[in-house]
């Protein structure tokens, strides 16, 4: 396998298949990972779905409120409660990232204090991380179509976060369907900026659908440039399928994972 691929299950999870199904057909297509957003009630079915099928969860939300984040500084104590539960759940579980979000832009903020109150954030929960092993990932998302006003909307603007930190276990996740929409240039802001990325989310552009060439991401070479820098963590289908999610998983595994 060149990269680990894995899936994020509520995007394929349907009424007519339970979770266990799911993940079995992923682990017989060669997938090694499903993940999960924000904890449910469904968690404990999945991670048991996930164990009896051989694959890893390979990622989770390390706090709520995508919209309300790390940028503001009077939500620091309630992140860094919900981080360090969520690391412990990741220690137990063989997780090796955490989803966390810079929140939306707020009035009157410059960027250059947004930058630091989010590495303010990551600091005092960054000891943690590096004791249990685990990623921090910030999320990259854009601002232009989906998330209107969330503030870690470019890569440059996450990498800066992660060098004010400066701890090997804050990372980004580099969501190459909503840096497309940002910023383009995928494989060299890939190639530029690996050190600092920790997972990867895929979806079609537009309409973040199937990988196919109904949309405009090249993604044979782009996982091929991902295999070659190195990168040994997840990358993970976050597209709604167009028709059968089985088969919407066979053929993404296929095109990832073409020398």
């Amino acid at each position: 396998m060149r990269i680990k691929q894995s899936f994020c299950y509520p995007c394929f999870k349907r009424k007519e298949r339970s979770l266990a199904e799911l993940c079995n057909a992923a682990a017989k297509i060669g997938y090694a990972g499903v993940e999960l957003w924000f904890r449910g009630p469904d968690f404990d079915e999945l991670a048991a779905a996930a164990k009896g099928a051989g694959l890893a969860l390979a990622s989770m939300c390390g706090h709520e409120t995508l919209g309300d984040g790390l940028n503001k500084r009077s939500n620091h104590d309630r992140i860094e409660a919900e981080v360090r539960e969520s690391l412990e759940i990741a220690s137990r579980l063989g997780i090796p990232g955490l989803i966390c979000f810079s929140g939306n832009r707020n009035a009157g903020q410059a960027d250059a204090d947004a930058i630091e109150a989010c590495a303010e954030g990551l600091r005092r929960v960054a000891p943690y991380a590096e004791a249990k092993g685990i990623n921090l990932n910030v999320e990259l998302l854009n601002s232009k179509v989906d998330h209107a006003g969330y503030q870690a909307d470019h890569t440059a603007w996450g990498a800066a976060v992660c060098r004010k930190v400066g701890s090997p276990r804050v990372k980004l996740l580099y969501d190459i369907y909503h840096m497309q929409i940002m910023e383009g240039d995928v494989i060299r802001t890939i190639r530029e900026n690996i050190a600092h990325i920790g997972h990867f989310h895929t979806a079609g552009n537009p309409d973040r659908k199937d990988l196919d060439d109904a949309q405009e991401l090249n993604y044979v070479g782009i996982c091929r440039a991902i295999a070659r820098s190195g990168y040994g963590l997840y990358v993970a289908h976050e597209f709604t399928p167009r028709g059968d999610p089985i088969e919407a998983l066979r053929t993404a595994f296929a095109i990832c994972n073409q020398e």
